[in-house]
């Protein structure tokens, strides 16, 4: 297929990040219902609504995290490298929490002692908050930026990668994964336990309102790069807009008992949020700090073209079938949870 005249470099940006948004909303509801799962409820049969609330999607989910850095290795090589090798601990943190919590919804029921259950009851609820805080420190790492050399190689550390700004942005992460869990939840419960989650959710909405207006205030203050496409592009600002109208809608559309719009506005304000980061850090994948030029971008850390062109044509191809894929797990699951002896 011939792509002409199109800027492949900017396209493949825009796709890792549509994959990675993709993951951020998706697998981002299951991982709040995990940070909830201790705080909210207490009663095992609750507990049980919680898991089987996102049993047969959650694995689906992480496809999106899988795909997303398939590309990036397809697109941008040197990126992959640079904070795969840079990120090494973080990432197998991050990775022992995924699996951790993935075996703690397989083995939660497998035996009746209250014991056993809160084990992994802990495990599950930690893996949750651990892998949700540490998306949010790379993030934060991503925008603020991280010291590569001249060989685009990573030249710093472990604990300098955990500094105020990044952990800000993982605390941020995790109130958002928390009001995005508790509004799916609403949606997937009914009677006392849905009533008692929606008390839940303006307390949550306020907690991520205030965490993000104090990195949004960090982010002007220290991170100007980042903010250097608004001043540049003001007309940039008008993607701020529709991020504050849907979360001021979410509230009221619970409160109107529409909980599907809701979830809707939820993911709409993710999808928002991602859009900002992404239009911020443009062309920058790794932003090097202290050493601008050494700082790899969607241009200078690219695949030749005739591999973003290869890859493109492969991923149009595939995209569907997973978008396909994923709208089918949820209307065949769609509805009320209900447990039976088939469930977690």
């Amino acid at each position: 297929m011939n792509f002409g005249n199109i800027d492949l470099n900017t396209v493949w940006f825009v796709l890792v990040g549509a994959l990675f948004t993709g993951y951020v909303i998706l697998d981002g509801f299951d991982l709040g219902v995990g940070v909830l799962h201790l705080f909210v409820v207490r009663r095992d049969a609750e507990r049980r609504v919680f898991i089987n609330a996102i049993g047969p999607v959650w694995d689906g989910n992480e496809v999106w995290l899988v795909t997303g850095g398939g590309a990036l290795f397809a697109a941008f090589p040197d990126v992959y490298a640079t904070v795969f090798s840079g990120f090494y601990l973080a990432f197998m943190g991050l990775l022992c929490a995924l699996i951790f919590r993935a075996v703690a919804i397989e083995f939660r029921s497998k035996h009746p002692s209250p014991r056993w259950r809160a084990f992994w009851d802990a495990g599950f609820a930690l893996g949750s908050l651990g892998s949700a805080l540490l998306i949010g420190v790379a993030m934060g790492n991503i925008a603020w930026g991280v010291p590569i050399d001249a060989h685009g190689e990573f030249a710093g550390s472990f604990p300098g990668l955990l500094h105020p700004y990044a952990l800000l942005m993982g605390v941020t992460t995790v109130a958002l994964f928390a009001m995005h869990g508790a509004i799916y939840l609403v949606l997937k419960t009914e009677g006392e336990l849905q009533a008692h989650i929606r008390t839940w959710v303006n307390p949550l909405i306020i907690t991520f309102i205030l965490s993000y207006v104090i990195l949004t205030l960090a982010t002007l203050l220290y991170v100007p790069h980042v903010t250097e496409a608004f001043r540049r592009e003001p007309w940039f600002f008008a993607l701020v807009i529709p991020v504050v109208l849907a979360i001021a809608n979410i509230p009221r559309e619970v409160n109107r008992g529409k909980v599907f719009y809701a979830f809707l506005s939820s993911c709409a304000a993710m999808a928002g949020l991602m859009a900002i980061f992404g239009v911020g850090n443009y062309p920058y994948l790794v932003y090097s700090f202290p050493f601008p030029e050494h700082s790899l971008t969607a241009f200078n850390a690219a695949s030749s073209p005739r591999t973003l062109g290869i890859m493109l044509t492969i991923a149009l191809i595939g995209l569907p079938v997973v978008l396909a894929y994923t709208v089918s797990i949820y209307w065949i699951f769609r509805g009320k949870v209900k447990l039976d002896k088939m469930s977690y």
